[in-house]
């Protein structure tokens, strides 16, 4: 893609952003998943109020044929909101608005079950290779690059600062970032949270990183294994129960990890979005990463598929870290299966 006319464009934009938006209009940009299960889709919206929950937004539609979540005989497709969010991008009182979709016939084209995630991606230019890597090669191996300081080993500071305020000022539960083991790997936290709110955010995460990255001329990747024998992308979920986090929830957290095991094949399907298919690039059992075949569990290691933190260890008592999800893993299916295997005994 040629990038003169998206600085030409830019420029252009930024005589208008003076404009002033009548008081009494607010704008709210209603944000949805699509059929893939991995992009974002969003169209905007005035209302003349301040809503103070969801409940107060109406039901919209969209045509789902375009989405992968109709057919074009029977296209309208709902949105119901959920979520709402401060607008980091519009500021005032214009709003970000999470939705799930329905059919026509109001079933869910979604599953919206019920934690922490740790979101891994890549920053690339928008033809695809990686921010701040070499024309035509690679990068020093990696290792010098993770939580590390200095312009030879970072890429695109000002943006995750950016993006870090974005989702604080949107009310996104976002716990922290750091850089990741390559140059343009960033990981993102967030959580942990009661209930389904944890995926809820993370999806609105992604849409602020996404938009944002658009703003600065490159794209942020979901893909779990961008470039062939470095590490990958993951996103790592933080799981706990009531029994685990007591004295003693150490046996609780075991007996999960024991029923995990039972189920690594229903969970491998389930933690990425083609169904296990763009996890057997990732999970090779190289980079630090568990193999797709295998099962493992340890304390304090990283190349397992279940990890139970030090700290865990050392109290007795906490949560499990499941490593094998993917970076483009849908987090409600995610927080589904993990409830349906550890707490309802599938």
């Amino acid at each position: 893609m040629n990038s003169v006319p998206i600085a030409l464009n830019k420029a252009a934009m930024r005589k208008y952003e003076d404009l002033e938006v009548p008081c009494e209009a607010i704008l709210a940009t209603y944000v949805w998943v699509d059929g893939t299960g991995i992009n974002l889709r969003s169209k905007d919206r005035t209302f003349d109020f301040v809503p103070k929950t969801y409940k107060d937004l109406p039901v919209w539609y969209f045509d789902g044929s375009n989405t992968a979540q109709a057919n074009s005989e029977n296209s309208d497709t709902f949105i119901f909101p959920v979520v709402i969010y401060h607008d980091p991008f519009r500021r005032g009182n214009h709003i970000l608005v999470l939705a799930d979709t329905y059919q026509h016939n109001y079933q869910p084209t979604l599953e919206s079950p019920w934690f922490g995630f740790n979101q891994e991606f890549f920053l690339t230019t928008t033809d695809n290779r990686p921010l701040g890597w070499p024309p035509g090669g690679f990068p020093a191996p990696p290792g010098p690059y993770y939580c590390a300081i200095g312009a030879n080993k970072i890429v695109a500071r000002d943006l995750m600062e950016a993006f870090y305020r974005c989702c604080l000022y949107a009310g996104v539960h976002i716990n922290g970032i750091n850089t990741g083991t390559t140059p343009s790997q960033w990981n993102f936290q967030v959580g942990p949270s009661p209930g389904i709110r944890a995926a809820d955010d993370l999806w609105m995460a992604r849409y602020i990183l996404c938009r944002l990255a658009e703003e600065y001329g490159t794209v942020a990747t979901f893909e779990p294994q961008p470039i062939p024998d470095w590490p990958g992308n993951g996103t790592f979920v933080y799981f706990s129960t009531k029994d685990m986090r007591d004295d003693d929830g150490i046996q609780v957290i075991e007996r999960a990890i024991d029923k995990l095991a039972r189920r690594h094949g229903a969970h491998i399907n389930e933690y990425d979005a083609n169904n296990g298919a763009d996890n057997v690039r990732r999970l090779t059992g190289k980079n630090g990463m568990p193999h797709m075949r295998d099962f493992t569990a340890g304390v304090a290691n990283r190349g397992c598929s279940v990890r139970i933190p030090r700290q865990v260890a050392e109290d007795k008592k906490g949560y499990l870290e499941d490593r094998r999800p993917a970076a483009n893993a849908d987090p409600y299916r995610v927080v589904s299966i993990l409830l349906r295997t550890c707490i309802f005994d599938e």
